[in-house]
């Protein structure tokens, strides 16, 4: 069997798991895995859904995290990157026919894999691209998903070289003339830790440097047309009153304050209309929450646990204990 999932001598992969491929309506394979907990009550699963150039070697960390707390794992790559189908002959453009793609994958491996293969309850962590698509496809997950945490979602754009506006215009241009498969810049940046958006911390940045050093065909290059236009229209819909209104699981918006992806304004305007939202700002943080600094990074685990019924369970009592 080929090798599925990826290691670094410096981010080695969780065991105890189950790792492989599902098939998506049309066609595509795309790759998951289901991490367990070591204990023998599993407190329910966790579905991560990653942001745009992420794959499930970029959590081990974070999956550790939430297993040793009880929690089961269940996490894919989204089409079209990481070690899913890609849709295009140039692997590395990032590219996407219909937002409402990424949904129905979604929806494909709730039904495939994580309800016949993992525990009940199911919360949802989406970050950043997969925030936008948790924020779409929530009011039709009211009776699988018990609650959501979103990180930075990405429902705004900003710390680009042309305003949100531009970009909006150039995307819907070529996209309407028949070349939506075509990225606005051809540029491919080499990360650099002294002027990235992303995290303050330097240990994790060079991790998953190293990370797609060793690995380049899971990482990805700039978004089509198609794929931003179809971003920026999805936006506009989940951040509109009357679809926020629509969403009934319970969530949390943990929201970096210096977020130099998404405005951090945005996040905060979000929260406005979002009855079953609350805002948790974490204040000095970038747009990776979980691959930030341990301050940060440590802010935003415990909002998670304070908010996932039974994975605080272990800290709860040792409080108890110390006050008897």
């Amino acid at each position: 069997m080929d090798q599925v999932l990826y290691s670094t001598p410096d981010n080695p992969a969780p065991e105890n798991r189950t790792e492989g491929f599902f098939e998506t309506h049309d066609g595509h394979q795309l790759r998951y895995a289901v991490f367990r907990s070591g204990g023998q009550i599993a407190k329910g699963t966790v579905v991560i859904l990653h942001g745009r150039n992420e794959y499930i070697e970029k959590y081990f960390e974070t999956i550790r995290d939430l297993t040793a707390k009880g929690l089961w794992v269940a996490t894919f790559d989204l089409r079209g990157q990481g070690g899913s189908s890609r849709l295009m002959k140039r692997r590395n453009h990032g590219h996407i026919r219909r937002f409402a793609d990424y949904e129905r994958d979604l929806d494909t491996f709730l039904e495939k894999v994580v309800l016949p293969d993992t525990r009940l309850p199911f919360y949802l962590l989406a970050h950043s691209t997969g925030g936008l698509i948790a924020l779409s496809a929530a009011p039709y997950l009211t009776t699988r998903i018990d609650r959501m945490v979103l990180s930075a979602p990405f429902i705004g754009l900003t710390g680009q070289s042309a305003s949100p506006r531009v970009i909006r215009a150039l995307a819907g241009t070529l996209t309407a003339v028949g070349l939506g498969f075509l990225p606005l810049t051809s540029k491919l940046k080499e990360p650099n830790f002294s002027d990235n958006p992303l995290t303050s911390d330097e240990h994790r940045f060079e991790r998953n440097v190293a990370m797609m050093k060793a690995y380049p065909e899971l990482t990805l290059g700039p978004p089509t047309a198609r794929w931003l236009i179809e971003a920026f229209r999805t936006m506009d819909r989940v951040t509109s009153p009357y679809h926020l209104f629509s969403i009934t699981i319970p969530t949390i918006v943990i929201a970096p304050t210096r977020d130099g992806v998404v405005p951090y304004t945005a996040q905060e305007r979000l929260s406005r209309y979002f009855r079953a939202g609350q805002l948790v700002p974490i204040n000095g943080a970038r747009h990776e929450i979980f691959q930030e600094r341990d301050i940060y990074r440590a802010a935003a685990l415990a909002a998670f646990h304070a908010f996932i019924p039974g994975s605080d369970a272990e800290e709860n009592q040792d409080v108890a204990a110390l006050g008897t």
